[in-house]
């Protein structure tokens, strides 16, 4: 993703996630971000888009073999999770601090 400037996304590593669209789509499980790839505009979710990916033995894997991993999926596919449902958030100045607000239900989320 070039662009000028470094876009900003609401969803970082360690927050709960639900899956909107895709082959893994479940709007009421949420899911842990392990990673934010900002430059691609892709997450990768804990157990979402699971693919086999074959190995050479190395001198770390003397074995090799077939290694299931988790892909990158795009930002806009996850929604995040406010304790009971996804939903979409606003950003405000409290107290100094920018903070997430859940536009649903209006809680801070953490």
């Amino acid at each position: 993703m070039k662009t000028r400037f470094k876009p900003k996304y609401n969803i970082r590593k360690g927050d709960q996630v639900v899956v909107i669209a895709g082959d893994d789509k479940d709007l009421s499980k949420p899911r842990l971000v392990k990673e934010v790839l900002v430059d691609e505009g892709k997450v990768i979710v804990e157990g979402v888009n699971i693919v086999t990916k074959h190995s050479k033995p190395t001198a770390q894997n003397t074995k090799g073999g077939i290694v299931k991993v988790e892909a990158p999926i795009h930002i806009s596919n996850v929604q995040l999770w406010d304790g009971k449902q996804g939903a979409k958030v606003k950003r405000e100045v409290k107290e100094g601090k920018k903070v997430r607000i859940s536009k649903k239900s209006g809680e801070v989320i953490k």
